[in-house]
This record gives C-alpha cells, structure tokens and sequence, in this order.
C-alpha cells in the first residue's frame, strides 16, 4: 500500500503544536521534524502552515518565544508552552478523544441509516 501524505485537518495544527512543545521547547524545524517522524512521515507541517499557526497561537499567550542557539550553532527561535497553553492541550485533547470515539462509532457502524427511521 502506497503511503499518502495527510493534510492537517483545519483546526488540527494548534492542539499538534501544543502536544509537541508539552515536552519542552523547541524551534520551528525541529517540531515539524517531531511530527513528521512520530506520524511516521504521514503527516508533514509545511513553513507556510507552521509560522503562521506559531505567532497565533503566541498572541493567543498559549506559547511563549526566545531566541537561542540551534543545534546547528544557528540562531533559532525557541518556543514553550505557557500555563495557558498547557490548559488549551488539556482541553483540546479531551475534544479530541470525543471526536475520535464518534468517528470510530460511525466508522465501525454495523448497519446503515435507512434501518434509523424505520
């Protein structure tokens, strides 16, 4: 079977960013490197999704930023979870457990909807 890349479902990229930073900081590069390697390369953060989702959620107080030194030797700019932020990760988890074990309902359904009305 082929591999497919996978599109960050809309809304999806935040609570991944913040599930990423819950171990400690980290610059740009390296968490969309920890998501494309834990995802087993199904799932791949492009910049031009990545940034834009960062200073997001950084107004949002959810992340903070500083600036230190890659392991490259490189000015990187490095980002942590903030109190609310590991709040967010908590609530959004729990939306997202829902929302799987619905899906997973509805996926492993044993009979249609016409069976629902009669």
């Amino acid at each position: 079977m082929q591999k497919q890349s996978l599109d960050v479902v809309r809304g999806t990229l935040d609570v991944i960013i913040l599930k990423t930073l819950s171990w400690g900081a980290l610059h740009g590069y390296a968490i969309a490197q920890w998501i494309r390697q834990q995802t087993d390369e199904a799932i791949l953060v492009e910049e031009g999704a990545l940034y834009p989702a960062l200073y997001r959620m950084e107004d949002k107080g959810w992340i903070e930023a500083e600036w230190g030194l890659s392991e490259n030797n490189r000015r990187a700019k490095y980002y942590r979870l903030t109190p609310a932020g590991h709040e967010r990760l908590a609530s959004e988890t729990r939306t997202w457990e829902h929302y799987a074990a619905a899906i997973a309902k509805i996926l492993g359904a044993t009979r249609g909807a016409q069976a629902v009305g009669h």
